[in-house]
């Protein structure tokens, strides 16, 4: 690596966790400041026979090139825009309200990156054709799908795997454009299609799975999958036709869905506030809507028969 650039914003609540940096005469409240660092080397600067982050701590103290004032720190700014074109990689966690602007920034330079976003980003209409097309993909995930975050505001989540003076988010996940091994490694199927086991929608032709391991290895058709999925997608394995919930594509673009007659959509209504007719959705024994999560519909590029297994 010939240089490294990192920056954060005015008002940044966890600027300077890491690395405490005088800033001289902006004594008042130097977190808050935004600022750029520019390093190209760091050598054992204070003498103890390591190069780690104590030398860059050094560097940041007697260095004044390394470290100067940005006015906003905004990746918006015409400012950071010069430094972002600067950059061959780019990896970062940008603010998740400002994912679709930022990975969208990414794309117009043209720019390699890894960053993180929320799970629930895949189905954002700016990111999940980026997805589909082949130009995004997830990278290596968080462990249980959850990542923890420096942050001055209280942990209050659940699980039990708290570390101090940071918050843990769950579904998180790497967003990046980069070739990874995973990426090109097939997913193990092992489970045989039977219509008993694998329902189809009720408004899609397309069959329901639950978890991306029971995804069957013969079934030619159309398949609906939890979002979790594009962890394991291979695009040599799989193709990617959309995602459920869109209505614009459902009722213009989509050749295998079927709305239902009114009756029955006043009817699936009033049992489900949250059922709405472009999500796919199945019927129980009952007559009644089931409503899944988020859908992916894909298909198998790669079919076995039940004799090859």
């Amino acid at each position: 690596m010939k240089k490294l650039i990192c920056t954060c914003y005015n008002g940044s609540p966890v600027q300077g966790n890491e690395l405490m940096i005088d800033f001289g005469d902006f004594t008042d409240e130097p977190k808050k400041i935004a600022y750029k660092v520019e390093i190209t080397e760091v050598k054992d600067l204070n003498g103890d026979g390591a190069v780690d982050l104590s030398d860059v701590q050094y560097l940041l103290k007697n260095d004044k090139n390394v470290c100067s004032i940005l006015r906003t720190g905004d990746f918006r700014d015409p400012e950071c825009i010069a430094l972002l074109k600067q950059a061959d990689i780019v990896v970062t966690n940008p603010p998740f309200s400002l994912f679709r602007e930022y990975i969208g920034q990414l794309m117009k330079y043209e720019k390699k990156f890894l960053i993180v976003g929320h799970q629930n980003s895949i189905t954002y209409r700016e990111v999940f054709p980026l997805i589909k097309e082949n130009k995004v993909w997830l990278g290596y995930g968080f462990k249980g799908g959850a990542a923890h975050f420096y942050s001055p505001y209280e942990d209050t989540a659940t699980a039990g795997d708290h570390k101090k003076d940071m918050i843990r988010v769950s579904g998180v996940n790497w967003f990046t454009n980069l070739e990874i091994p995973k990426r090109n490694e097939d997913l193990d199927l092992v489970c045989h299609y039977s219509p008993n086991e694998y329902p189809t929608y009720h408004n899609y032709d397309a069959i329901n799975v639950n978890k991306t391991s029971d995804i069957p290895y013969d079934y030619e058709g159309i398949i609906g999958v939890p979002i979790t999925f594009l962890d394991k997608y291979n695009p040599e394995q799989f193709e990617i036709i959309w995602r459920g919930g869109d209505i614009e594509w459902a009722e213009k673009e989509c050749s295998f869905y079927t709305p239902p007659s009114k009756e029955d959509a006043d009817k699936f209504k009033k049992q489900d506030k949250t059922w709405r007719i472009q999500n796919p959705y199945l019927i129980d024994g009952q007559g009644n809507a089931k409503v899944v999560y988020q859908r992916i519909f894909i298909r198998n590029k790669n079919l076995k028969s039940y004799d090859d297994n």
